[in-house]
């Protein structure tokens, strides 16, 4: 009959339980804690090969005496059953050499285990040994099986052993030959009969005795099954544990309470044993209770046969496992939900364990567990089995005493460290594992490199700022300034330019009104000239400030001077080092006898600052930019399909680089405005379209050469100054405004009343009739109430319609009319890429008097 096999099913509700030594070496049996594994031949569990780990955790789960031993040193590792039969010599012979331990015996055995390791398996029943125990060598009988343990190569690199001693058994079997002996001699003497009475009732009071004590002194279940007529009787732990009111039964009413999945397997196993002539039975399986439930047993017995080798009887235990298996299951829950855990979290975490060494106690350590995230925070692949000192020996001793500090005070401690082998920047966190015995700590830890960076890029360049505050004059500030702000420049420019655009119009009140205060009042007062002047001057300066804010958010007009293009660049090299960063070689190639160019050097910097940061993204690894000059001189073949670019000389500035370069549909969008290439939140996308409004703005032409893989260049041309640097002109004596003619009727649009009242009263002065407006619809009911309006005099910025738009219905309306536009602050209603539009007429907040008396007749007296 064919034995089936049926897996156990795991008690509903509860978690597995892990195995005794975990796949990455964790030791979760109490039993391995007692060893110091780094001391033995084996080392850390962690380091130890899949095949021993699997082969150690089949002994520990395994319910009878069981050991391994492993390696060239058969190092020997056991189960809890073991210990019993070791003695004094538990705990020390765990991790031991095999044959330091049984050193008694090894004359004995070792041809065995030779044949064992050969690859043979070797089984002996009750082998007579002279052991050692408690100080002094006894006889020991034992029955035992060697089976060779095979690698993963399938070579035999240790041997597993179940053993069973069988001393009592045989030492009893010697007392019964020797009762043999005494029978047959009072038979010899004609006493026989008498001789067998005695001697039977005597063996049978010890036995008697001794089942007696056994039972009293456990709490398994003891069943004595006699196997004639299958009569068992039972100890009272049947009530006890599992409810039976039970002291005797058959033996079909045990098989009756097997579990019908176990029931055919128990069956035939336990008769093979009888009618095989074997002597030791072992099974697990699940045994009903009396409400109906099952639980988990481990059934133990031993056949007793007579002379002839008849089974006589069978006595054993039944062992309720079901406590302990809801541990291993919950403990297995437990496991896999850590596990969960340990492989998916973000933050790397590692448990070491301090080592002796050559330094001292304690003077280094190896890693035991590191979970997955390890190598992504920490850059350091397979650091389970590796010590500090191994790994980062140049570094190790400043970890050492940290986690040191930590094993010894028992305090959690919190830090931040660069690991410098990898160069990562670390932010841990290492508590104390107990017992402090085990001299082992956690460190949970993830890398901040980058948040590390960039707190020391933005202290470097905090203190840059403040050095060049001391040291630059104000344009070369708003280049850092546009650097460190550049993804946000569009709302700060928003900001300022609506700051300025306030200021401008009070400023405008102010500067008027100081205006018409002298014109008419003031007169050949010295003393009120001075006040006036003075307040002229404050409110020019403030007018300064207004238009530096515009040029920080770049609304500012250009201002073009003479420069000399290779001092410009040379000047700005500090500059460029610190924005490149050391992994961007920077190279300058400044031509000799380069010519000036007629630029605003504020913004010529910027766009250079531009391209080298755009060549800096380019090469994420680092690599060469290099900037170079020339002369240069642009033909008529060359200018031929280039609109708006003239022939002629030119300063040439390129920025070149090594990185990853462009394809030709990248560069055919390069210079539009808001087009990246990066990813959101590392540009804006203004940065070329900004270099090419400048230097188109400047009469200038700007071209990329690029291919993928081959890096870029980028090449400013801008006009050569002609001649020198015009002398400025001496003040000249005050002249006559020009005036209206009184019949000339300008409309004044404007939001803001005192700017409104000014400039009316401004034109009023100047000679011109006026109409005024606060609004785009007011103004556009008053151009068709008077055709006669000659000038439209309007601010930019107002709300609901802007003056732009103001301007187009009312050209619309009336194609002929003059129209010029005033504002702080353009938005880009007039002006776009810092150039004003064809045929718009500016006069920017805020103005005097003679600015818009100017500016007024110049529009009005420009042809149609």
């Amino acid at each position: 009959m064919t034995q089936d096999r049926f897996p156990l099913a795991p008690h509903p509700g509860l978690a597995p339980v892990p195995p005794p030594l975990g796949p990455q070496g964790q030791l979760h049996h109490p039993l391995l804690t007692q060893c110091h594994w780094a001391a033995t031949a084996l080392g850390p569990p962690a380091g130890w090969p899949a095949a021993l780990r699997a082969a150690v955790n089949q002994v520990l789960e395994t319910p009878a005496p069981t050991w391994l031993a492993w390696g060239e040193a058969l190092t020997l590792i056991y189960n809890p059953p073991y210990v019993p039969l070791l003695q004094d010599k538990h705990p020390a012979a765990l991790g031991a050499p095999l044959q330091q331990v049984w050193a008694e015996v090894w004359h004995d055995v070792s041809p065995l285990l030779a044949t064992a390791m050969a690859g043979q398996a070797i089984h002996r029943e009750h082998m007579p040994l002279q052991v050692l125990r408690n100080g002094r060598t006894e006889p020991a009988w034992f029955s035992f099986s060697y089976t060779p343990l095979r690698g993963d190569d399938g070579a035999v690199y240790g041997l597993i052993c179940n053993v069973q001693e069988t001393t009592a058994l045989m030492q009893a079997r010697e007392r019964h030959a020797q009762d043999e002996v005494r029978l047959q001699a009072l038979a010899a003497a004609h006493e026989q009969q008498q001789a067998e009475t005695l001697l039977r009732q005597a063996q049978k009071d010890e036995t008697e005795e001794r089942y007696r004590l056994a039972v009293l002194a456990t709490n398994d279940a003891i069943w004595d099954w006699r196997l004639a007529d299958g009569h068992v009787i039972w100890n009272q732990a049947l009530s006890t544990l599992f409810g039976h009111a039970h002291t005797h039964t058959s033996a079909d009413w045990w098989l009756q309470h097997i579990h019908p999945g176990d029931r055919q397997r128990i069956d035939d196993d336990i008769h093979a044993v009888i009618e095989g002539g074997g002597t030791s039975w072992t099974q697990e399986y699940r045994f009903r209770r009396a409400d109906g439930s099952h639980a988990d047993v481990l059934d133990r017995g031993t056949v007793l046969r007579d002379a002839q080798g008849r089974a006589l009887r069978m006595i054993g235990a039944m062992l309720d496992l079901s406590e302990r298996k809801a541990s291993e299951a919950a403990l297995r829950e437990s496991e896999r939900q850590f596990r969960t855990l340990f492989t998916s979290m973000d933050e790397g975490f590692c448990i070491i364990e301090f080592l002796d060494g050559p330094h001292g106690p304690m003077s280094d350590y190896v890693h035991v567990v590191a979970n997955p995230a390890y190598t992504a925070n920490a850059g350091i692949p397979d650091v389970v089995g590796q010590r500090v000192r191994d790994m980062v020996p140049d570094e190790a001793e400043g970890w050492v005493q940290i986690y040191r500090r930590v094993l010894v005070t028992g305090e959690p401690v919190r830090f931040e460290r660069e690991l410098v082998a990898t160069g990562r920047y670390l932010e841990l966190a290492a508590f104390r594992l107990e017992p402090a015995e085990r001299r082992q700590v956690a460190v949970l830890f993830q890398d901040v490199t980058q948040r590390h960076r960039a707190e020391l890029a933005l202290r470097e360049l905090n203190d840059t700022l403040e050095r060049r505050v001391a040291q630059e004059v104000a344009d070369r500030l708003r280049t850092e300034d546009a650097l460190r702000q550049s993804q946000k420049m569009e709302a700060v420019g928003q900001l300022t330019g609506g700051i300025a655009h306030d200021f401008n119009n009070m400023l405008a009140v102010v500067i008027g009104s100081l205006d018409l205060l002298a014109r008419r009042f003031v007169g050949e007062n010295d003393r009120a000239a001075r006040y006036v002047d003075a307040a002229r001057d404050s409110a020019r300066r403030a007018a300064q400030l207004t238009q530096r804010l515009l040029a920080f958010s770049r609304q500012q007009p250009l201002q073009p001077e003479p420069v000399d293009v290779n001092k410009l660049v040379a000047g700005m090299s500090d500059l460029l080092r610190h924005s490149l960063g050391g992994a961007v070689m920077l190279e300058t190639v400044l031509a000799g006898g380069l010519w000036r160019a007629h630029v605003d050097p504020n913004q010529l910097e910027s766009a250079i600052l531009n391209l080298a940061v755009n060549g800096r993204d380019a090469m994420p690894e680092g690599g060469r930019l290099t900037i170079e000059t020339a002369n240069a001189f642009l033909d008529e073949r060359y200018v031929a399909g280039k609109p708006g670019v003239a022939a002629g000389q030119y300063v040439m500035v390129a920025v070149s680089d090594t990185g990853v370069g462009m394809t030709p549909e990248v560069m055919a969008k390069a210079f539009d405005p808001f087009f990246t290439t990066k990813e959101v939140g590392r540009g804006t996308g203004l940065g070329l379209s900004q270099v090419y409004g400048f230097v188109r703005q400047s009469g200038g032409h700007v071209k990329i050469y690029s291919e993928p893989g081959q890096g870029t260049a980028a090449k400013i041309y801008l006009p050569r100054l002609v001649g020198g640097a015009e002398p400025l002109q001496a003040e000249q004596s005050p002249q006559r405004l020009p005036r209206g003619d009184g019949r000339e009727l300008v409309l004044v649009v404007e939001d803001e009343p005192a700017v409104r009242a000014f400039s009316v009263e401004a034109l009023t002065e100047l000679g011109y009739a006026v109409l005024e407006a606060d609004s785009a619809a007011a103004a556009l009911q008053l151009l068709d109430a008077h055709p006669e309006v000659a000038l439209l005099f309007t601010d930019v910025v107002m709300p609901e319609v802007n003056g732009r738009k103001l301007a187009d219905e009312a050209l619309r309306r009336r194609p002929g009319l003059k129209v010029l536009f005033t504002t702080g602050y353009t938005r880009n209603a007039v002006v776009h890429n810092g150039v004003l539009d064809p045929g718009v007429h500016l006069l920017g907040k805020p103005f005097t008097v003679e600015e818009l008396a100017a500016r007024v007749r110049e529009v009005l007296d420009t042809a149609s």
